[in-house]
Order: C-alpha cells, then sequence, then structure tokens
C-alpha cells in the first residue's frame, strides 16, 4: 500500500491502533506482526460449496453489456434487461435448475449460487431472471408434472417463452391463502375460467408483466362443483406474437419504482378467461374431466403449505445475493477507508486515514463480521435447498426444516443488506452519494428485498410458530415430574440451562481485570450459551404466555397471540442470529492454518459479542450478565475492532471482487493517488521556502 511508504520511517510502537489514530498505527498485518489471513484460501471459503460455479458467473458478469448503466431511462434500462437475459442463456445460465431431459444440469445448488452473482452486475438483471427461471420457470418444473415440462420448459429456459408469476395481488401480498383471483370449473367445456372479481384481486407487482410477459403461472382459488378447493396455480396465456393482450385479460405498468426499474412490473386481471383443464399444474391437485377433485395430500393446509414450500427456491436466492451486495458494498468502503485521509489530530502530522479512526472501525468492521456470518450460513442453506430439490434429502422434515431456514437467513441478510450499504454509503461521505460509486443504486435497488418472496416480518412469524412446535415436542409425553424438573432447571441460577457455566451476578473482579474477565468469560462456547439461551428462553416465555389460548374461544386466542406477536419475532430473530453464529463458527474451524484461524476466531467473537452488545438490555434484565460485564463487552468490541484494524483490507479482499465487479472508482485506487499527489505537493511548497505561514504559527512566534 502507498500508506506505507509516506508513513514515518519510525516503526510501529503498538500493534494496534494507538487512540487519535496516530499516523504510526500499523495500517496491513503485516505491519502489525500479527498473524494474517491466507486471502486465497478465505476466498474460497467464502465462496463455498459451489465456488467454481460462482467463479464462472463471475467470469460472466466482467462482461460490460451486463452491468447497470446509471441514469437509462427506464424505458431503455427494461430492454437493456431483456437482452441482457438473452445472454445469460448464451452462456448456459438459465439451464442449471431445470432436468437433463429438456436441456437442463439438474444442477439446484449451483443454480442458486451462480444467480446470485447477477447482483453484481445489475439487481434488476439479477430479479428479471429471478421471474423467468426461479418463479415462473420453477412453477412449472415443480408445481406442473410432465405433460406441462414437455410442452413449455425448453420454451422457458431458452427464454422463447417470457413469462410472469401470478401469486401476489393488490389486496393480499404474504397471505396468499386469501387472495380472490378465482379458477371454475366449466364441467361441460372441460375449462377453468379465471376471473379476478374485484380490484384488489388483480394480479401486482409481477414483473414481466407490463412488457414481456407472453404467459403467466397464474395463482387462484380452484373451485368445482360449488366446493372451493384452495389455491392452485395455472398457466395462462397473457400476449399474443405480437405483443398485445389475449381477449379477457388486461393490465397496467406499474411505473417507477424506487429501485429495480430495469424490470417490467405490472399488474394483470382477468376477465371470464377460459383455459384447458390441462392447464391447472397438478402435482398436488388435479381435476378430472367430470369435475371430481384429487390430490396426493389429503390434508388442505398440508397441501397448500407444501405448494408453497415448492418455490421456496426465491428466499434462498435473495438471502445470498444480499451477502454478495453487502460483501460489495464493504469492499468499497473498507478500501476507501484505507485510502482516504481527514484531519491532522491537532499535532501538524500528516492527516489520518479513515480506517484508523475507532469510530469508523466501529461502523465498519461488526457488520464486515456480520457478512461473514451471513455468507458461511448461506452456504448451509445452499446445500440443505439442493439436498431436499435433488432428491437426496427429500422428506417432509428436511422440506420444513429448509423453509425455516430459509424464512430466518433471507429475513436477517435483507435488512442487514439495507443497514449495511446505507452505513457504507455514509462512511464514504459525499463521495458514497455519487452514483459511480455504486453504493446508492445497490441500496435502492436491494430495498424491495425486504419484502419481496414474503415480508421479513411474516417469514419471522412463521420461524416463531416453529420454534414453538419444537419447543412444544419436548413436552409432548412429559409427566409431572418431568415438567417439574423443566422449570427448576430454567430457575437455577445458571446463564444457560444445563450448560453448567458460572452462576448469575459474577464480577469483574473474579477475573482480575477488566480485559481479562471478557477474554475468559465469553470466549466461544460463553457466547454460544448466551445467545443459544436467549432464544430458549425467549422461547419459553412466549411458549408460557400462549397456553391458555387452548382452551379460549378462537377470537379470543387469536387477540392473546397478536399480543406476544412481536415478541415472537423477536426470538425467531434471535434464532437466525444464532445460526449465523453457529455456521460461521464452523466456517472459522474450516481453517486450514493457524493465522487464518486466529484471525477468523477474532472476527467471530466481534460478531458474536456485537450480538450480546446488541441484546445487552436483554441479558442485563434476565440476569444472564452482571452490569460489570456488560460494560466490559463494549469495551472488548472496541479493542477486537483495533485488533482487526490492520486486516480490514484483506478481510475485504477475500470476497475475491474484480474491478469489474465493483466499478466504484473510490475503489479503485484512485484515492491513495490523490492523497499521494496532495502529500507530493504540500512537501514540495515547503521545501521551496516559498510555503505561507499559517495565522496560529504566527501568534505563537509574538508571544
Amino acid at each position: 500500500m502507498t500508506d506505507a511508504a509516506v508513513r514515518p520511517t519510525k516503526p510501529a510502537t503498538s500493534k494496534r491502533t494507538p487512540a487519535g489514530g496516530a499516523p504510526t498505527a500499523p495500517h496491513t498485518a503485516d505491519e502489525a506482526h500479527e498473524a494474517r489471513i491466507d486471502i486465497a484460501a478465505v476466498t474460497d471459503l467464502l465462496l463455498g460449496t459451489w465456488a467454481d460455479t460462482r467463479r464462472e458467473a463471475r467470469e460472466m458478469v466482467k462482461d460490460p453489456a451486463l452491468w447497470r448503466v446509471d441514469g437509462l431511462p427506464m424505458a431503455e434500462h427494461r430492454e437493456r434487461v431483456l437482452e441482457q437475459l438473452r445472454i445469460v442463456v448464451s452462456h448456459g445460465g438459465s439451464r442449471r435448475a431445470y432436468p437433463k431431459e429438456y436441456g437442463g444440469l439438474d444442477a439446484n445448488g449451483a443454480n442458486v449460487s451462480a444467480f446470485l452473482e447477477l447482483v453484481l452486475a445489475d439487481p434488476s438483471l439479477q430479479i428479471k431472471a429471478g421471474v423467468q427461471w426461479g418463479l415462473f420457470g420453477s412453477a412449472i418444473h415443480h408445481l406442473g408434472t410432465k405433460p406441462h415440462h414437455d410442452k413449455w420448459l425448453r420454451d422457458v429456459m431458452n427464454l422463447d417463452l417470457p413469462g410472469a408469476f401470478a401469486m401476489t395481488e393488490t389486496g393480499h401480498g404474504s397471505d396468499v391463502a386469501a387472495i380472490g383471483t378465482t379458477a371454475t370449473y366449466d364441467v361441460d367445456a372441460e375449462e377453468f375460467v379465471i376471473h379476478t372479481p374485484f380490484r384488489g384481486a388483480w394480479k401486482d407487482y409481477l414483473g414481466n408483466a407490463a412488457l414481456h410477459g407472453r404467459a403467466a403461472t397464474v395463482f387462484a382459488q380452484l373451485i368445482s362443483g360449488g366446493v372451493n378447493y384452495g389455491v392452485h396455480c395455472f398457466f395462462v396465456p397473457l400476449r399474443d406474437e405480437n405483443g398485445s393482450f389475449v381477449p379477457g385479460i388486461g393490465g397496467e405498468d406499474d411505473g417507477v419504482k424506487g429501485g429495480l426499474n430495469g424490470i417490467d412490473n405490472g399488474r394483470l386481471h382477468f376477465d371470464q378467461v377460459r383455459i384447458p383443464r390441462e392447464n391447472l399444474l397438478n402435482r398436488y391437485g388435479d381435476i378430472a374431466p367430470d369435475g371430481t377433485y384429487s390430490s396426493p395430500i389429503d390434508s388442505p393446509g398440508r397441501r397448500f403449505f407444501t405448494m408453497l414450500g415448492a418455490l421456496v427456491q426465491g428466499r434462498v436466492c435473495l438471502d445470498g445475493a444480499a451477502t454478495t451486495a453487502t460483501a460489495a458494498a464493504l469492499t468499497i468502503a473498507v478500501t476507501y477507508g484505507n485510502q482516504r485521509r481527514q484531519f491532522d489530530s491537532g499535532s501538524g502530522t500528516d492527516e489520518v486515514v479513515l480506517m484508523d479512526y475507532a469510530r469508523h472501525q466501529r461502523r465498519l468492521l461488526p457488520r464486515l463480521a456480520a457478512t461473514y456470518a451471513q455468507a458461511f450460513a448461506g452456504d448451509e442453506l445452499i446445500k440443505k435447498f439442493d439436498g431436499v430439490f435433488s432428491g437426496r434429502e427429500d422428506t417432509p422434515d428436511e422440506r420444513e426444516d429448509l423453509e425455516t431456514l430459509a424464512a430466518a437467513l433471507k429475513s436477517l441478510s435483507t435488512w442487514n443488506a439495507l443497514d449495511t450499504i446505507q452505513e457504507a454509503r455514509e462512511a464514504c461521505g459525499g463521495a458514497g452519494f455519487l452514483a459511480e460509486n455504486r453504493l446508492v443504486g445497490l441500496r435502492a435497488d436491494l430495498d424491495v428485498y425486504v419484502t419481496f418472496e414474503g415480508d421479513n416480518n411474516v417469514l419471522l412469524q412463521l420461524v416463531g410458530k416453529r420454534l414453538l412446535s419444537d419447543y412444544a415436542q419436548q413436552f409432548k409425553d412429559a409427566d409431572a415430574a418431568a415438567l417439574a424438573r423443566f422449570a427448576v432447571g430454567q430457575t437455577a441460577g445458571k446463564v444457560f440451562h444445563g450448560a453448567g457455566l458460572r452462576r448469575l451476578g459474577q464480577t469483574v473482579t473474579d477475573f482480575g481485570s477488566t480485559a481479562r474477565s471478557v477474554e475468559l468469560g465469553l470466549r466461544a462456547d460463553q457466547q454460544h450459551d448466551l445467545l443459544s439461551g436467549r432464544v430458549q428462553q425467549m422461547v419459553a416465555d412466549v411458549a408460557g404466555r400462549l397456553r391458555p389460548a387452548a382452551k379460549m374461544p378462537a377470537a379470543d386466542a387469536a387477540a392473546l397471540f397478536n399480543e406476544n406477536q412481536s415478541e415472537l419475532i423477536e426470538a425467531a430473530r434471535a434464532h437466525g442470529e444464532l445460526l449465523q453464529w453457529e455456521a460461521l463458527t464452523d466456517g472459522v474451524n474450516r481453517a486450514a492454518d493457524d493465522g487464518t484461524r486466529q484471525v477468523l476466531t477474532w472476527l467471530r467473537d466481534l460478531f458474536g459479542l456485537s450480538l450480546i452488545e446488541k441484546h445487552l438490555a436483554w441479558h442485563l434484565i434476565h440476569g444472564r450478565l452482571s452490569t460489570q460485564r456488560g460494560a466490559a463487552v463494549s469495551r472488548y468490541i472496541d479493542r477486537l475492532c483495533a485488533r482487526l484494524r490492520p486486516h480490514s483490507q484483506d478481510l475485504v479482499d477475500a470476497f475475491g471482487f474484480a474491478p469489474e465487479h465493483l466499478r466504484a472508482p473510490i475503489a479503485s485506487g484512485a484515492e491513495r493517488e490523490r492523497q499521494h499527489e496532495a502529500r507530493e505537493y504540500y512537501a514540495a511548497l515547503a521545501a521551496s521556502g516559498d510555503a505561507p505561514v499559517s495565522e496560529k504559527a504566527l501568534k505563537k512566534q509574538k508571544k
């Protein structure tokens, strides 16, 4: 780095950044004389199980034809993204998820891994690809049967049949079971009649609906013989070869959005549109010519959730895409922070590099640790997805686990993306607000990710209900004595039930110094016990408050649940954070060399302690930490940030992005050159003897 060449030749007296950001602080791991990471090895760890596929996708993304062009008018942006989809097809990128019988590759995990890299090119491209192949095509693939596959899958893959995924309605989004569109079976004609009976039943926010979609997979209430068999999916043609709506179908353009304006989102409505009986995607429910309904799943509720579960791919993809975008934003911000200088600490020395400031470290490094945790958790999610959708591990329990995991991780990663990209933008000052440096565009485009494929709060409620169900299973066959023993264990004064840790109320003096108490008291197993203990206690508390609901009238039970909804969602969020911590810990343990493992351990500790600090009030209120140790947590986070500061560039470089992926001038080395030019100018001016004397110095001389 140029910084090393321009700093004083006097060696650093400390391995950590001194208070005030003195210019002698080490900026790199090499200068700090500490263990450093093997960047290439960490890149392999971060890229995960399908690293080769992700590298292949990143090579494709280097093509400027795939890049977002800032300021492009919406109509031009939409057409550009459509052409970009054709480039993806030419690279074989549309084939991975589909059966070999139709020209696909049967590679579900590889498909998701490649898809998430498209966010580096243009998030509009990524989401439009997701609409075409991850939603429209997946509905045909996973909800249809062989006749449907034979008829449509090849054209879907090749983009000869662009389509929309028509589930969400203006009046109902996450509550899919309540959608208003109907598909009524006409037994005499052997046709379904698709109809939107009121304005709120219009299908809305649909990618490909405004312009490019020629067909849609439409979710509607299946009615036959006067019986509503619930929501099913139908293949419905939308437009003719000239791009005009077929009779009975109308629509509107959603217009300009807060982001993703390369996608032609729109609304659709249906006025008694007739389709053949065979256009019902009938894997989980079918209608015979005489109108008789049949399904391999007897329970209407389980059938509905099975159908929706077949489309979990979208949440898996959004989790990984949010992590990739967040990693890119942090790479830009940390690289800039390692080069940009501001203020001279009042001593007339060189201006200080931003990353030397403790506050700047606090802003970026805990978020970097969280992004590492997301990356490792995301790979576990993709492996789970691949196991289920390949058929190797396709059981009801595995599917339920996949849905729960996807709901938890997608929620956390998309929320974190908005928080981190915004912080990265602010950390880059005015330069971060320029569109050319990518951060504002990424923030705008990823905004809707938190409500795509399910609002995050709704998804976490799903996770919370699963946690309650698992909690109840502990006591399914328990007798009174077992319940009493559990109750005693819960109040036995331990940090975590059954963990055998030290008693509550332990003070810092038990360990000696504050620094030593944190080092010894909150290492990996203690972090895990605090995080997992919080989840267990929160679930137990909600379960206890909901217990009377079993004997209440339905309306009263619903009101009681509503009273505890926020607490249940927070428990689910805590569960997701625990999963991320565990995944990061597993990733650390896979590091081959000692230096890499040491630095990643510090990063894991930063993530764990940041979570504990974030929920410190809870830990204090529930007696899980003493006030002294609670204060020590924050101080140790500061020390970890300083310890990790020399490794900051290595850690973001390990994400493996090339300049073509970032495309941010402030992360290109241009800032380093500006700083070098400025310092040379002032050095030459001082050497010439022509430098003006500052007023402050003049006043000192007069004194």
